[in-house]
């Protein structure tokens, strides 16, 4: 009883409107963040450009194709859950089915409250991400715990399902959809978060006259140090060839005189006379 969720302390009768209380709410929740989603990227065309405008986009493109396919995993699993309620609940009503399988019904509630509140913190960090006052890793973890949330819906989906069932396999087809998509997310969010990275270490628009000089002092310091060093390594590496190449000489030298050693003249072997010359 103290490991039960707090919040489903309601009556059993009470389960089966909520069942469908929370996947309606849950709908609801991801239609509004697919709408929040299309006023960001309009928003982010009219006040950003170049590198910024680009991760923008490729971020809130792939999460609209999350919500889309978490949409449709609310509906698939909307589906089943009927398709359930009517093979198992024989001459019970609804409620009462709902009631009797009390645990297997909370689940269901617990697991479409995730994903609902998944959806919505993806769209917020989205658009802190997109006004540049977030982060970039909070858009990464809130796409692992989309991909979470979904597995315990399929999970709780699957216990009552027969195996055979066209949804249960378009659930699961849904399910992995969903995590490809997240997986889309935490792509675009990684590589976005690098160009804009890259592309702030050389952006010197906001700089006065004074900063930008002193930023070209520091930078000519380095380029000199670098040089010189470059330099040395050079000289370094001329000499280990050297070195090299005089010891492989002297090594290959050695070689040759144990394996080809002088050959004395045989004796009793006599030279080819001379040819006589014609008179």
């Amino acid at each position: 009883q103290e490991l039960r969720p707090k919040s489903l302390d309601i009556k059993q009768e009470e389960l089966g409107d909520m069942v469908e209380k929370e996947m309606a709410s849950t709908s609801e929740a991801i239609e509004d963040a697919v709408r929040r989603i299309e006023e960001m990227m309009s928003q982010a065309r009219n006040e950003s450009s170049g590198v910024k405008l680009e991760v923008n986009e490729r971020i809130l493109n792939s999460c609209t194709d999350l919500m889309k396919a978490i949409r449709l995993l609310v509906m698939t699993s909307t589906n089943l859950q009927k398709e359930i309620v009517e093979s198992g609940r024989g001459a019970a009503t609804t409620q009462e089915f709902y009631a009797k399988n009390s645990r297997w019904t909370e689940g269901l509630i617990s697991a479409s409250k995730a994903v609902g509140w998944g959806a919505t913190q993806l769209v917020e960090s989205a658009d802190r991400v997109v006004l540049h006052t977030g982060k970039y890793e909070e858009l990464i973890v809130c796409s692992h715990e989309i991909a979470a949330s979904t597995a315990q819906l399929v999970a709780a989906s699957k216990v009552k399902a027969e195996k055979s069932s066209r949804n249960l396999g378009r659930l699961q087809e849904c399910s992995r959809n969903v995590n490809e998509m997240a997986a889309n997310v935490v792509a675009s969010t990684k590589s976005g978060q690098e160009q804009i990275e890259e592309k702030d270490t050389m952006d010197f628009s906001g700089m006065s006259l004074i900063k930008l000089k002193k930023e070209e002092m520091e930078t000519q310091v380095k380029v000199l140090e670098l040089e010189k060093r470059l330099e040395g390594e050079r000289v370094r590496l001329g000499e280990l060839r050297k070195q090299h190449y005089g010891l492989a000489g002297a090594y290959e030298a050695a070689e040759e005189g144990e394996a080809k050693p002088a050959l004395a003249p045989r004796r009793g072997i006599l030279k080819k006379p001379p040819l006589a010359q014609k008179p």
